[in-house]
């Protein structure tokens, strides 16, 4: 069997890689593959420990020498951290900034006052897309719980009629927009351009939500015909707040990073020419990292300030939002050493290889790899981080969109059929009190319409652009 090394296979990236190498290459595949899921799922090890093993695993498998693989893991670890890992800390603050200020209840509070009963779901879909956009699902799912439960009960709804579009809209944000974790990574990745992904991404994320959230919820309801358990109403933490910041200047703030992002991409479609001081300008306007630090630094006033924060109450709402999402930068960092290794042991060109005689479009290639790690890891971030370093090389002659809807395919299957192994099967499973047979018909069902209709979109897109 010929044995291939991350250091030969820098040193030639041309060489063709033969049948016996195919073979090597995929078992090594399959096996780091399968040492994390067992690691994750029948261990329950941390995944920032699983992906550590399972790159080293691979890299073993492959034929590199241990030394090399390691390079190649701490290499890829390194870079995504310094792609991402800032991102991910900043979007952390603002997300912290709007809750604890009392901002994502004005939201909520404002919008359900002026929705009637027949516009509550399409209300709660509306409201998860603002106040999902800079934070984690998890803490989404932690601010809208109250309100959803609050808005069931005293409307008479069905739960699944309410919770299903709120969870609809924070599931696509997390998948699908940036500054989230899995779509960062898989941008870095790719090397899509981020205002050009985000545009695309919210085109194909309106329908997915649509879709999967009031729509479905109709038939969700009629399914699993549940009351909000009224044991698990907690309180906000913003009613024992004297001032909250106005809703016309907390969208405003929740907004800012996506409008300057968009002004960029938009700048270099028309302007198009790299040495213009227009575009100059704004690829630093644009930027992500000034995009979100400038919405971080007119949150502490537009948001904490507006709450009645004094400057240390400003300053321990910062330094409380960056503890919880260390584990998420090094999941995400381990994600990209894992996608680092690879890469040099060939993975990504084998791929292409082979793919070239399918009849199957790089798109859909890209959505099936992310489905089927997903179901294996129950990560939506795993998958997306995995898939995009394996379909890394297709993206290499693809257009500016075409790479855009990569990224958004890769995104779309990461969240496909959520079940026992994911964490957030169990989150929504104790927060709605249903059964695991409940969760499976609601929930399970709500991720997989989001991955299949985003997927749909996606290849729709390319059609066209």
């Amino acid at each position: 069997m010929t044995h291939l090394s991350v250091e030969m296979l820098a040193a030639d990236a041309t060489e063709p890689i033969t049948s016996a190498g195919h073979a090597q290459l995929g078992i090594a595949v399959l096996a780091g593959i399968a040492v994390i899921v067992l690691l994750i799922t029948k261990f329950k090890l941390h995944a920032f420990l699983s992906l550590i093993v399972g790159s080293l695993v691979l890299g073993a498998v492959a034929g590199a020498p241990l030394d090399k693989a390691i390079t190649s893991f701490t290499t890829g670890l390194g870079t995504t951290v310094a792609g991402t890992g800032v991102l991910i800390a900043l979007g952390a603050v603002l997300g912290r900034l709007l809750a604890d200020s009392g901002g994502a209840d004005q939201i909520v509070d404002t919008i359900l006052a002026k929705a009637g009963r027949r516009a509550m779901p399409w209300a709660m879909v509306l409201i998860a897309g603002i106040v999902g956009l800079p934070i984690f699902f998890e803490v989404g799912i932690v601010l809208l719980i109250p309100v959803v439960l609050l808005v069931a009960r005293r409307g008479n709804f069905s739960l699944m009629r309410i919770g299903i579009p709120a969870l609809a809209g924070l599931s696509v944000m997390h998948g699908l927009i940036p500054p989230h974790p899995g779509p960062l990574a898989a941008i870095d990745a790719v090397g899509a351009n981020l205002g050009v992904t985000l545009a695309l991404g919210v085109v194909v994320a309106v329908p997915t939500a649509i879709i999967a959230g009031p729509v479905f919820s109709r038939y969700a309801a009629r399914w699993v015909d549940v009351r909000p358990p009224e044991q698990l109403v907690p309180a906000r933490g913003s009613d024992d707040l004297e001032l909250r910041p106005g809703f016309g200047i907390t969208v405003a703030t929740v907004l800012l990073p996506v409008v300057m992002m968009l002004a960029k991409a938009l700048v270099d479609i028309v302007v198009d020419d790299p040495a213009a001081g227009v575009q100059r300008a704004f690829d630093v306007i644009g930027s992500p990292l000034i995009a979100l630090l400038t919405a971080v630094i007119v949150a502490m006033f537009t948001l904490g300030r507006a709450a009645g924060f004094t400057r240390g109450r400003i300053a321990t709402t910062v330094e409380k939002s960056l503890g919880p999402i260390a584990g998420v930068v090094l999941i995400v960092g381990a994600g990209g050493g894992f996608k680092q290794t690879l890469v040099d042991a060939g993975v990504g060109r084998m791929i292409l290889d082979l793919s070239k005689g399918w009849h199957v479009s790089a798109l859909l290639l890209a959505w099936l790899i992310a489905v089927a790690i997903r179901l294996a890891t129950g990560s939506a971030t795993v998958a997306t981080i995995s898939a995009a370093g394996l379909v890394a090389p297709l993206a290499a002659e693809m257009s500016t969109t075409h790479a855009a809807l990569l990224v958004l395919a890769i995104g779309a299957g990461s969240l496909f059929f959520s079940h026992v192994n994911d964490a957030g099967f169990w989150l929504v499973k104790e927060y709605f009190g249903l059964s695991v047979g409940q969760t499976l018909k609601t929930w399970s069902v709500m991720e997989t319409l989001i991955s299949v209709v985003g997927i749909v979109c996606v290849l729709l897109l390319s059609l066209i652009l």
